[in-house]
């Protein structure tokens, strides 16, 4: 389960790269409530998504005129620079080298051998995300046409345990991934296997996860809002109730209302 203890590893950070800033955080706002709060004028128009007075997520104009909107998940390091070693040791690629982002933190961005983009935030004064869990990020997920080399990559970059789990109908192997001993406490994502052909662009990614109390009321006014529905929503036992999004810019995002827990009685 994500939580805002980081450790090395962990998913700390969440952020959307949009054309239109103005639009994509009114689209976010009728679906989360989040209110988006500029960083400053220094900061060329990067700024937070808050709930309840604490950051959920970020948002920030493509640098790229050739940039696709999407969102990007940052994974906790301790050392950007020795991370952005031992990506490109174990095969992947830096799309953009540690920075310090003033007294923040300090990031990098990189693409994994199978295609997929991430980041890094080594937390300064910024340690991360305030809020994961409900109204916020709760599971990230890469889609790939080759889970088992991208679960060798991330675990020679950050050392993740991970489990295999059969999925329904012979349909593969859905791999959860968790911090170095973390156990099914310390998971925080999965790998899923997917060929192109079932990849909405061919091309992997990682996709955030949100945590609402209603899925299928979010997946209306998503859609009411001009996104797209991947899947729709759809009871996954022992999980809960998921659906897969594009946004209007086409940036992919899932929701998940979460299973209540066993004895809750609701």
């Amino acid at each position: 389960m994500l939580t805002t203890d980081y450790v090395p590893g962990a998913p700390d950070w969440v952020d959307l790269g949009s054309r239109d800033t103005d639009a994509a955080a009114d689209f976010y706002k009728a679906l989360f409530g989040w209110e988006f709060q500029s960083a400053g004028p220094e900061a060329g128009g990067y700024g937070m998504f808050q709930l309840g007075g604490k950051t959920v997520a970020a948002l920030g104009p493509l640098q790229d005129e050739k940039a696709t909107p999407a969102w990007t998940v940052y994974f906790e390091t301790a050392d950007a620079d020795a991370t952005t070693k031992a990506v490109e040791q174990a095969g992947g690629t830096v799309r953009f080298p540690p920075m310090d982002v003033f007294d923040q933190g300090r990031l990098a961005g990189y693409t994994d051998p199978t295609g997929a983009d991430f980041a890094v935030w080594q937390p300064g004064t910024n340690k991360g995300l305030e809020r994961v869990g409900e109204g916020a990020l709760c599971w990230t997920e890469l889609y790939t046409p080759d889970a088992e080399g991208a679960k060798a990559f991330y675990q020679k970059v950050f050392a993740w345990d991970s489990m295999g789990m059969p999925l329904p109908d012979g349909a593969g192997t859905y791999h959860v991934v968790s911090r170095t001993g973390g156990g099914q406490e310390g998971s925080h994502g999965g790998i899923m296997q997917l060929g192109a052909d079932l990849l909405p662009d061919g091309s992997p990614y990682w996709q955030p996860y949100f945590a609402v109390a209603d899925c299928d009321a979010v997946v209306a006014t998503a859609t009411g809002k001009g996104a797209t529905v991947l899947m729709p929503a759809t009871d996954m036992q022992g999980v809960g109730r998921i659906a897969l999004l594009r946004d209007p810019e086409g940036a992919f995002f899932a929701l998940l209302s979460p299973e209540p827990p066993a004895g809750s009685g609701s």
